[in-house]
């Protein structure tokens, strides 16, 4: 078993015994080929719900910060996480996303770039759209809701695949692969409908 896989597992259980877990739509979820897991963003907490929250294994881009420390940092990386310079364009992160989907694996990616408890789809990052297009890769939009209180009730809605391949041929300045980014995560929010 894989490191990975071990700690999937063990966090599953601890996830299981500390709160009460509701998935809705994990039929969306695809069993393979490339994919983005997106979702919103309220906690440290969130790339172990999303992982938890599918069988696929999925490398996270993680902010660079969290690699500075050299243990912790170590351990991300063999989970499969790599770092992304949150404050310009890191074409190191990119060209990581990008070699991940060619390989047909799973990318987890947070489109605001940081934890915001509020809903702001101008936070969304443009590299999600780009990501996704130059990858030619669907988007699985899922939303998190919780306050992650002990014994209290985590819901994850997992949304239908959302493939931008209108645009998989297209050059695009930022701004438009902003907008795309805006419309993911409005998908994202729009997910709340379903709790």
């Amino acid at each position: 078993m894989s490191l990975y896989g071990f700690a999937r597992g063990l966090l599953l259980v601890i996830f299981r015994l500390a709160f009460r877990i509701e998935l809705v739509g994990i039929e969306n979820i695809p069993n393979e080929g490339k994919i983005i897991f997106c979702s919103n963003h309220v906690s440290m907490l969130d790339p172990i719900t999303v992982a938890i929250s599918t069988r696929r294994r999925i490398y996270f881009m993680a902010k660079k910060e969290l690699f500075e420390k050299k243990f912790f940092g170590s351990l991300l990386e063999k989970l499969g996480a790599f770092p992304v310079d949150r404050d310009g364009a890191d074409l190191s992160a990119i060209r990581n996303s990008l070699k991940i989907l060619k390989n047909e694996d799973a990318l987890g990616i947070f489109p605001e770039g940081t934890r915001n408890k509020n809903e702001d789809v101008d936070n969304a990052k443009p590299g999600i759209a780009m990501i996704s297009i130059k990858g030619k890769a669907p988007i699985i939009p899922i939303y998190i809701d919780t306050q992650y209180k002990l014994f209290r009730k985590i819901r994850v809605i997992i949304g239908k695949q959302i493939i931008p391949e209108e645009y998989y041929d297209q050059k695009l300045n930022m701004d438009e692969y902003k907008e795309l980014s805006r419309q993911v995560m409005t998908e994202i929010y729009g997910l709340r409908k379903n709790l």
